[in-house]
């Protein structure tokens, strides 16, 4: 009963996102931002400070104040920067943004950052990471797989920086996968990779020999078989019934292109990907559908882009999302308990909902409860 008492009152929060302004008498909530506000990307970092600035708008509360800082997306700076935040009382901080700038941050003790990095591994221990990281996207797969009843998925992983962090989601998740297997991204390898995991070879050869027999045979019927059969390219089951391919834009093509090669379809295996982001491109590609993969509430992005847009006539990068979350996040937790106590929250099990989905908080991790789409000739469909 506390639990759902609890959740309700966090549901009401997030409708009451607009609380009236507080007195003067009430403590400050000081939040650091660590963003790149200079270099390669400005642009980023700029358009989260506005997001940030949004959140606080829409809030309407005197009590938050933010203090950015520029990282230059260089682990030194970013910690000099840290340092600076540190040195004004600051005790929680949004950024930095990228995961290399996470490096030094364990040297500013006093300070509990929410990075906006998806990635979870070798986490400095103040650091908590509250992009959409991998645990979050699997669970979703999962419950797609078992609402739908499939029995046998393979997972696809590409051979980069990153296949330790898929890794972990599946063991976080619990998903039952019949076999993994690792590619080369270089389409020359790859495309052999996917004839060896599809046993390409030896259905093509199952088809010569049954056309072979059928053409030496008796059968009455043998010139519509082998009419039938030379409409195909190979022959034969597979193992699986879906294919769940931790892979991106032009990449996650080449793969699926390979397996279109090895006849393998989306139209005969389910062809589940991580999260796309709702890349457009892939409304375009009708030899890839259907395809499915997991996400943010898509209806909560448009609103939220459509409101960064009339505020500031520009539309947002994705991660502007997450930070005008976390900014709602952390006014929830500091009316829970003393602004420098809101650190310990982290640690014990909370439910916050956000523009983005519902974040799960435990053990100074943060999950997502996301949504999942398919993607076909009739555009995006919401599953759940």
């Amino acid at each position: 009963m506390n639990k759902m008492i609890r959740y309700f009152f966090l549901i009401i929060f997030y409708f009451l996102f607009t609380s009236p302004p507080l007195t003067a008498n009430e403590t400050k909530i000081k939040i650091g931002l660590l963003a790149p506000l200079t270099g390669d990307n400005a642009k980023v970092g700029k358009e989260i400070v506005e997001a940030v600035r949004l959140a606080i708008k829409d809030i309407n509360s005197q009590q938050i104040e933010i203090y950015p800082k520029d990282t230059q997306s260089d682990p030194n700076k970013t910690l000099l920067s840290a340092i600076e935040l540190e040195k004004i009382g600051v005790n929680l901080v949004i950024g930095p943004v990228f995961y290399e700038s996470l490096i030094y941050l364990d040297e500013v003790k006093n300070i509990t950052f929410l990075s906006l990095t998806n990635k979870t591994l070798d986490l400095p221990k103040n650091v908590i990471s509250s992009g959409i990281n991998s645990t979050s996207q699997i669970n979703a797969i999962k419950k797609f797989i078992e609402l739908n009843e499939i029995k046998r998925s393979i997972f696809l992983i590409p051979n980069l920086n990153y296949d330790l962090e898929i890794k972990k989601g599946i063991k976080n998740s619990q998903i039952k996968i019949f076999k993994e297997y690792y590619y080369d991204i270089e389409p020359t390898k790859l495309t052999k990779q996917i004839e060896k995991i599809t046993n390409y070879e030896i259905r093509k050869q199952n088809l010569i020999d049954e056309i072979t027999r059928l053409e030496k045979s008796d059968d009455s019927n043998k010139e519509r078989k082998i009419e039938n059969l030379k409409k195909k390219y190979t022959l034969g089951n597979l193992k699986f019934d879906s294919i769940i391919i931790s892979d991106f834009d032009e990449s996650l093509k080449s793969v699926i292109t390979s397996l279109l090669y090895t006849d393998v379809s989306p139209k005969d295996y389910y062809m589940i990907t991580l999260n796309q982001w709702f890349d457009e491109s892939l409304f375009n590609e009708t030899a890839l559908h259907p395809i499915y993969y997991p996400s943010i509430n898509k209806k909560n992005l448009d609103s939220f882009q459509k409101k960064f847009y009339d505020e500031f006539d520009k539309y947002p990068n994705h991660l502007s999302l997450l930070s005008y979350d976390l900014i709602g996040l952390i006014y929830y937790l500091s009316r829970k308990t003393n602004i420098s106590e809101v650190n310990k929250l982290f640690k014990s099990k909370n439910i916050f909902k956000g523009k983005i989905g519902i974040f799960e908080i435990n053990d100074n991790k943060i999950n997502h409860q996301l949504n999942f789409y398919k993607v076909d000739k009739n555009g995006l469909k919401k599953i759940f």
